[in-house]
Formats: structure tokens, C-alpha cells, sequence
């Protein structure tokens, strides 16, 4: 038995035997992950989180629905999912990605599953989701064009470029793997003291990304009907968008983020959502416990398995599951949810 499948980089259709990890291009030289598509999950906790109710698969999909606002007001009625039509009637939403994955190869505290991490993210948005390659921007070390090495300048441009011209009916994804840090915050942004920052291949030279920064550029600007989803598999990364209301899993309910100087942090009328591999005091990890031919993310290898078994899982599902299936393997369990 043979798994085919189309080469990320130059589309040349590929064959592997069925227990192959990878496969190489042998037109281009691409290293292609082979996910498989696991069995439907047959127990997920019946506790769904009431606020929002919108399934994962809609949303990517391009589903507009607004949610209700902080105040408890009622939501207004979903619009038409906006989905292919094969006829050309029914355009479907705009889809862009921008994936990072920082591996930080020439130093010493190197993380070696990140690479691998963005391919499989790239694998689900385009067989998944239905994204088209030519809308998702990579940033790795190996990439032969220096505009996408995951430098601080080169991560900055890329996430203009995600939010550029957004329109309703846009759906957009924001992937990063590799290191978080924080520093103190002296603008009383924050309500642990500290700010969150992603860490460029270049970041002891350069300086790393600020929270304050990457909500200005991809949260700020997200208007009426647009809704992005941030995706970071690093540590320290539990508030990593400054989004105002986090949500408490263990007590079911989102509590408030909003920050202590009173400034404004929400989008322009869109929706944001961010899911991050553990809390703002937390470290992340990067194993081969859960895959013992490559390393990984923990996070993101777990959502990844869990989204393409079932795609029309809610939120509050997918936490429940993702936080039992990292505490076994890594013994962390500071899974965290934003929205604006």
C-alpha cells in the first residue's frame, strides 16, 4: 500500500510506502511530512465554552458570525458560510497564513522540531482548510529567499502583509514556533508586569517582538467581519496578542485581560483569536515524546492530530482535549485561549 501526495514546493505528485514519516521531492529536494489522517476522536468532554460557540472549521472557513460583546448582549445572526462554489456563484472568503518557525540553528539553545512544525501547519491549512499556497508565507532558515529568514524586519513585513487590505469575509492565520520570552512592562499594559515577546532568529542583535507591537499590527487593524487566528507554539506565550479577555478553563468563563492603564486593545470590528502553547509564566516544549522519528512541537502536533479528526470541534472541546493529551507527555497543562 502506497500514500500519495503533492510536493509542497513545485506540486510534482509523490509516492511513499504507507509507514513512511517523509517524503523527498525528488524534483525540487522538498522534505514533505506525511500526516496521517487519524480515526474520529470517540470521547470529548460535553462541556463546550458558551462564548464563542463557532466551530474551528467555520471560521477558518471564512464564517462571519459576530460574537456578543463583553456586555452579554445577543450576537447578531451568522452570514452565509462562504465556501467554493464550483459554478463561480459564491466566491469563496479570502484566505492568507503567515508561518514562522524559527530553529535559531547557529546558537546554542537550537530548537529542532520547528521546521517541522511549520510544514504540518502548512499541510492542514492547504488539504484542510482549503488555503492556497500562494497565500501562505514561510519563514524558516532553510528558505532560499532571504525575504522570508524569520529576521526581526522579515517577521514584521509579512505580518503587515497578512492584514493588508482586509476585507469582510477574510479568514487569517498566524502560526509561530520557536522562542518566547518576556521582559519587564513599564507602560501598565499588563496585569502580571510583564510583556510577551517571540524571539526572531536575530533577536540578540536585533531585539525580540514585543506583544504591544504584534497586536498593533495584526489585531488593531482587523476590521468588520475579518477574523484571525494566532497559533503560538512558544513559551510565555499565553497572552502573546494583548487581547482583553482570556479564557479560565478550569472555571469555564473568560475573565478580563484588559490592561491596567486603560488603554484600548481591541480590533477595528473583526474577531481575534489566539491559542498558545502555555501560560505567560510557563515554558513551552519541543520533544520527540509524541513522534520518535522527529521532534515537535508539543502543542502544535497534538492540535494538528486532534483538528483533523474532528473538524467541527469547538473550542472548549479542543482545550479539553489538547490539555489532556500535553499533560501526559510534558507535564504541562497551562493551555490558554484569547479573544479580543
Amino acid at each position: 500500500m502506497v500514500i500519495k501526495i503533492v510536493c509542497l514546493r513545485c506540486r510534482q505528485k509523490l509516492t511513499a510506502p504507507a509507514y513512511a514519516e517523509k517524503i523527498t521531492c525528488g524534483k525540487c529536494g522538498e522534505v514533505n511530512p506525511i500526516i496521517k489522517k487519524p480515526s474520529p476522536a470517540t470521547s470529548l468532554e460535553q462541556g463546550k465554552i458558551s462564548k464563542p460557540m463557532e466551530k474551528l472549521k467555520k471560521l477558518l472557513l471564512g464564517n462571519t458570525q459576530r460574537l456578543s460583546d463583553s456586555s452579554g448582549s445577543s450576537s447578531s445572526p451568522p452570514s452565509k458560510l462562504c465556501a467554493l462554489d464550483e459554478s463561480g456563484n459564491q466566491p469563496p472568503a479570502k484566505k492568507r497564513a503567515v508561518l514562522c518557525g524559527v530553529s535559531y540553528k547557529k546558537w546554542k539553545y537550537k530548537l529542532k522540531g520547528t521546521i517541522n512544525d511549520v510544514m504540518n501547519m502548512k499541510t492542514l491549512l492547504t488539504q484542510t482548510y482549503g488555503f492556497l499556497e500562494r497565500n501562505i508565507l514561510v519563514l524558516t532558515e532553510e528558505e532560499s529567499d532571504t525575504r522570508l529568514i524569520p529576521t526581526k524586519a522579515n517577521i514584521e513585513t509579512c505580518l503587515k502583509w497578512l492584514v493588508n487590505g482586509c476585507q469582510k469575509g477574510d479568514s487569517l492565520v498566524f502560526y509561530y514556533s520557536g522562542h518566547g520570552l518576556r521582559q519587564p512592562d513599564f507602560n501598565q499594559d499588563e496585569r502580571d508586569g510583564f510583556d510577551e515577546t517571540i524571539c526572531p532568529v536575530d533577536f540578540l542583535r536585533e531585539g525580540m517582538i514585543v506583544d504591544n507591537d504584534i497586536y498593533a499590527t495584526i489585531v488593531k487593524p482587523l476590521s468588520e467581519g475579518v477574523t484571525l487566528h494566532a497559533i503560538v507554539d512558544a513559551c510565555h506565550s499565553g497572552t502573546i496578542l494583548d487581547l482583553e479577555h482570556v479564557y479560565e478553563r478550569d472555571k469555564r468563563m473568560w475573565v478580563d485581560n484588559s490592561p491596567p492603564s486603560g488603554v484600548r486593545k481591541k480590533t477595528s470590528g473583526g474577531i481575534a483569536y489566539s491559542i498558545s502553547a502555555c501560560e505567560d509564566n510557563q515554558i513551552a516544549a519541543d520533544t520527540s515524546a509524541l513522534n520518535s522519528k522527529t521532534m515537535n512541537g508539543a502543542m502544535t502536533y497534538i492540535l494538528i492530530d486532534v483538528v483533523r479528526g474532528n473538524l467541527n470541534i469547538t473550542y472548549g472541546d479542543l482545550l479539553d482535549q489538547l490539555r489532556r493529551e500535553l499533560k501526559m507527555p510534558t507535564n504541562k497543562d497551562g493551555l490558554v485561549v484569547q479573544e479580543y
